[in-house]
């Protein structure tokens, strides 16, 4: 194999595929990517056995071939080198690159080493705007599980109803965000498709290169997200979700309406006093005023307080303070209302002009 590739081409599909990686060494050929130089067509393939990435890279191919590549080092080599890359193979296990009056042996693996890209079955395709598609992860991934024993937590539903509109779900057991929006195609039946954590953030940072409809192809035990010429496949989470309806509050009465930017600095003051492990803080709700307070025993406290459209009796609850902020972030709105029951009954926030995007937090003893 012989290719010439410039390096801002090679430079943007390298960075792309280095999340993907395997970074720890169970399977050496997994940080490594696959480049199939052909004169009808070149890509690159990464994988680390659950998600997987495949674009097409624009180079003059002298010599078609196959060849595994270290991800990490060439990107490495190719973020320092200045001008075009000459890519030459020596028997599948070294590559020869040169730019200007650089040159480097990179040691490679056999192409035959490198997982194949798994077959879909019993397919359905629908399309999803790109700005959507990114808008529903955005909105729901930082409330996904990270590590819990819950594997099914640690992945966004999607929920697809035949009609077609899809609700995204992520949640973690202590907070809880839901988003609904409107897709095409036909599907035969319900479908809830478990995404993992990973694989949605990976897509999210794919999404901003991209203007187009998304394909997303659903398999039994795959989804395929076609994003203009990249192919990004993900294997599902097997398990069932938790009923995420049975969560929200429906009948919280006390209603308060707050300035999400000014709430959000208001938190983040206090919670500079707060414990580590718990960044817990107190909030005290009286009428038109909100009083937030945390201690730290080895530290000290902190007080402060915000004007709040809020009338009703005096109400005391606890927060972390880092899962009320993820939530507030994530709100587009000026104002954000949050509707509230008892002390350490689910709290419920919403933007005040998108009633298909709510989160629900649980409150702390404090």
């Amino acid at each position: 194999m012989k290719i010439i590739v410039s390096k801002d081409e090679i430079l943007a599909k390298l960075s792309n595929i280095q999340n993907i990686v395997e970074k720890r060494n169970t399977m050496p050929v997994l940080s490594h990517f696959l480049l199939d130089a052909g004169k009808n067509g070149s890509f690159i393939t990464a994988t680390d056995l659950d998600t997987a990435l495949k674009e097409p890279l624009q180079i003059k191919v002298e010599k078609e071939g196959k060849i595994c590549i270290p991800a990490r080092k060439m990107f490495e080599i190719v973020r320092e080198v200045e001008g075009d890359l000459v890519c030459e193979s020596i028997d599948e296990q070294w590559l020869k690159l040169k730019a200007g009056a650089s040159s480097f042996r990179l040691a490679c693996l056999p192409p035959k080493e490198f997982p194949a890209w798994p077959g879909m079955e019993d397919m359905e395709e629908l399309q999803v705007s790109a700005k959507v598609l990114a808008e529903v992860i955005e909105k729901t991934v930082f409330a996904a599980g990270e590590s819990d024993t819950r594997y099914t937590l640690n992945g966004l539903l999607f929920h697809i109803i035949p009609g077609v509109k899809v609700t995204v779900v992520g949640t973690d057991g202590h907070r809880l965000a839901l988003i609904k929006r409107g897709i095409e195609g036909t599907i035969r039946e319900e479908r809830k498709l478990i995404v993992p954590r990973k694989a949605a953030q990976e897509l999210r940072k794919l999404l901003d290169k991209s203007e187009e409809n998304v394909r997303m192809t659903l398999g039994k035990n795959h989804v395929l997200f076609g994003v203009g010429e990249m192919q990004f496949l993900t294997r599902l989470i097997e398990g069932t979700y938790p009923n995420y309806e049975q969560v929200i509050p429906s009948s919280n009465e006390k209603k308060i309406s707050v300035g999400k930017e000014a709430f959000i600095k208001t938190l983040r003051r206090v919670a500079i006093m707060s414990r580590e492990r718990s960044n817990a803080v107190k909030v005290d709700l009286s009428d038109g005023l909100i009083s937030i307070t945390s201690s730290n025993p080895d530290l000290g406290e902190a007080s402060d307080e915000l004007a709040v459209d809020y009338r009703g009796e005096s109400v005391s609850l606890g927060f972390n303070a880092r899962y009320l902020i993820d939530i507030l972030d994530a709100m587009a709105s000026e104002n954000v209302v949050m509707e509230l029951q008892a002390p350490l009954s689910p709290v419920l926030i919403r933007e005040e002009t998108d009633t298909e995007y709510r989160c629900v937090i649980m409150p702390m003893r404090i």
